[in-house]
């Protein structure tokens, strides 16, 4: 606490930790705080994705690290596409991961995925950083639904659109507020160093002043030195 009230010899504080943590720095803190926030991330699976891309992408995305902020914790699939959720989560099924699935992804899922990894998701499972080998699943009608869907849980952290549909591509880049947006790719990839940044000092779901991964430049302030010779301003 003593830390967090250091005016004058603090310039700014950074949590990494809980969402407990995060939450007792920014409502303590009397100097400036850099939230690094929870992730609850998204990968909506539109109607003209790749089947075999989306299957790559989702498990690396859920699986690669469990434990960290830019893992996958929800699968929104395109109604069309619903069929293809066995497809879809075979990967996941080889690895034990635990699905809480909203009624129509239970429908298509039981029976053939692991009655104990399966389970009926319940409201508050759709708002969830799980930071484990668990994830939510929820059938959407559209690009639209599952922008709306994101919106309301997104702590803007990274978010993606897995889709062959360029206006669908663009609704949802345009739509989706986070640090990090992504297009058929895996939200892994939220990361200093990997965007080319160095040694990663912390990921803002903020949009002051840094926002995404923060690299030593992100955290650099700087002053203005003007050099004149009587110059007056008009």
């Amino acid at each position: 606490l003593a830390l967090l009230e250091a005016k004058g010899l603090v310039d700014v504080c950074i949590p990494r930790g809980s969402q407990a943590l995060i939450a007792f720095v920014r409502d303590h803190a009397k100097i400036p705080v850099i939230e690094t926030g929870a992730g609850i991330v998204h990968t909506y699976f539109d109607k003209s994705a790749d089947l075999e891309k989306g299957r790559l992408v989702i498990d690396n995305a859920k699986t690669r690290r469990v434990s960290v902020c830019n893992a996958l914790d929800t699968l929104l699939v395109h109604a069309e596409r619903v069929r293809d959720l066995k497809n879809l989560c075979e990967p996941l099924k080889n690895k034990a991961v635990e699905i809480f699935a909203d009624v129509t992804s239970f429908q298509e899922l039981v029976g053939w995925y692991p009655a104990d990894l399966l389970h009926e998701a319940l409201t508050e499972d759709f708002g969830r950083e799980f930071l484990s080998l668990k994830m939510s699943v929820k059938v959407v009608g559209s690009v639209e639904e599952a922008v709306t869907h994101i919106q309301q849980y997104t702590y803007g952290h990274s978010e993606a659109i897995l889709s062959a549909d360029q206006r669908a591509i663009d609704y949802f880049l345009q739509r989706v507020d986070a640090a990090a947006v992504y297009v058929n790719t895996s939200t892994a990839f939220t990361d200093g160093g990997e965007f080319g940044m160095g040694a990663e000092i912390g990921i803002s779901t903020q949009k002051l002043h840094a926002r995404g991964p923060i690299g030593l430049d992100e955290l650099t302030s700087y002053k203005w030195l003007v050099l004149g010779d009587g110059q007056i301003r008009a």
